[in-house]
This record gives C-alpha cells, structure tokens and sequence, in this order.
C-alpha cells in the first residue's frame, strides 16, 4: 500500500468556475437582509472558507444572528438555483481530461477537500458525471473552515496514503495554508479567485494539461 499516492483537488475556482452562482446567491442572500452587497472581488476573496467563515469576514461588523441569516439566505438562494436549473459553473478546460488520466493510474487516489456543503457537493458531482471518481470526500459540514488541517487529515487517514505521497490542487491561500498545516505539497493554479501571486505554492500550473508532470516532480510517481 506504501506506493499509494493521493491528488486532493478543491471544488470552486479550481475545478468547476461557479463565480456566476456563487455571486448571484450572494445577491440574494444580502438583498433578503437589506444589507449592501460586497463587491465581486471581495466576495471571490472568501471562496472556500465555510459559509459562517466568509459572512464573518465580508461583514464583521454585522451581528452573528444577521450573519446567520446570511447564510441561511445564501443556502436557499442556491437551492434556488438549482430548482430552476439555472446553476452555471462549467468545469475548466482540461479539467475532466486531468481528471480521467489521473483515475485510470492504479496508484493514484483522487480526493476532494471543498468548502461546500455535502449536499452542494452530491449537486455538483452528479451536474457534472463525477460521482463515484473521488475515494475521499471532505466537506465543509464536518470540518473546521480552510485553512485548518482536519480536511487533508482525514483524506489522508481514509486512504491510507502518507504525507509525502499527497499533494492538495487549489486555487486560494487556504487551500495552500491548509495543505502546508497538513505537512503535504500544494499545487497551485492560476485561473482561480485568488491571484497567482499570491498562492505560493511548490509547483504553479497555468493549464490542466500540466497538472500530471507537476504531481509526478512533487511526489514521485
């Protein structure tokens, strides 16, 4: 089992480019609370912090119970979308050819760390044919917020596979936090909600196509 090694990919910006849902749920949310919404790039900044995590840093100076609404409003403004079938978020280009290429290697485990919910997540697998692909799922309902550790963690203890056998694919500073607070190496992409430059990570890649080479120099093949 020692020769196992493990891929953990975040969901929004990294995956699936959800920025259309992910704002309009946000519209919604503090429309239904009176409040000014945030502009896009502040609410980009917050993708994938849990939803208690990122209302709290939109907007500190709200009281929690008004931030509790706030996220109830989001989860029914997606579940909204989702009841008209308006949800938007494509995969990005290559994602699914990555994807496919990296199953098909029998050493190589697939998992996700996402600051989704389950139930959002179950929605995006089956949107996009990719329920049954990844060995871990790791969601936001039973995990402290990124950048905390438990998501990598428990991936790790599911599968299994070692520290030096894992690598996180993301595209903020708390997929990177999070993969460096877990002891494991991080990938970074460059079509995400957080700039490039500010990721830091051990391997930058600019297109999926590059994803495979890049697992392979960080922790062997």
């Amino acid at each position: 089992m020692s020769d196992l090694r493990l891929v953990i990919f975040d969901v929004d910006g990294t995956l699936v480019d959800s920025q259309a849902e992910i704002m309009a749920a946000m519209t919604f949310a503090f429309q239904s609370e009176g409040l000014a919404l945030p502009d896009r790039a502040a609410v980009l900044s917050i993708v994938g912090l849990s939803l208690a995590e990122a209302f709290a840093k939109l907007c500190p100076g709200v009281a929690q119970p008004q931030r509790d609404k706030l996220v109830a409003a989001y989860k029914d403004g997606f579940g909204d979308l989702r009841t008209h079938g308006r949800e938007m978020g494509p995969l990005f280009p290559g994602a699914r050819m990555a994807l496919q290429a990296l199953q098909e290697q029998d050493h190589t485990l697939l998992a996700v760390a996402t600051g989704k919910s389950r139930r959002g997540l179950d929605k995006v697998l089956e949107r996009h044919g990719l329920t049954g692909v990844f060995h871990s799922e790791q969601v936001a309902d039973h995990h402290p917020s990124k950048p905390h550790p438990s998501m990598i963690l428990t991936a790790l203890n599911e599968t299994g596979v070692a520290q030096g056998r894992a690598v996180m694919l993301g595209d903020t500073t708390y997929d990177m936090d999070m993969a460096r607070a877990a002891g494991i190496k991080k990938i970074g992409v460059s079509w995400g909600y957080h700039p490039a430059e500010t990721l830091l990570p051990d391997a930058m890649i600019t297109d999926f196509a590059a994803l495979s080479d890049a697992v392979d120099q960080l922790i062997g093949h």
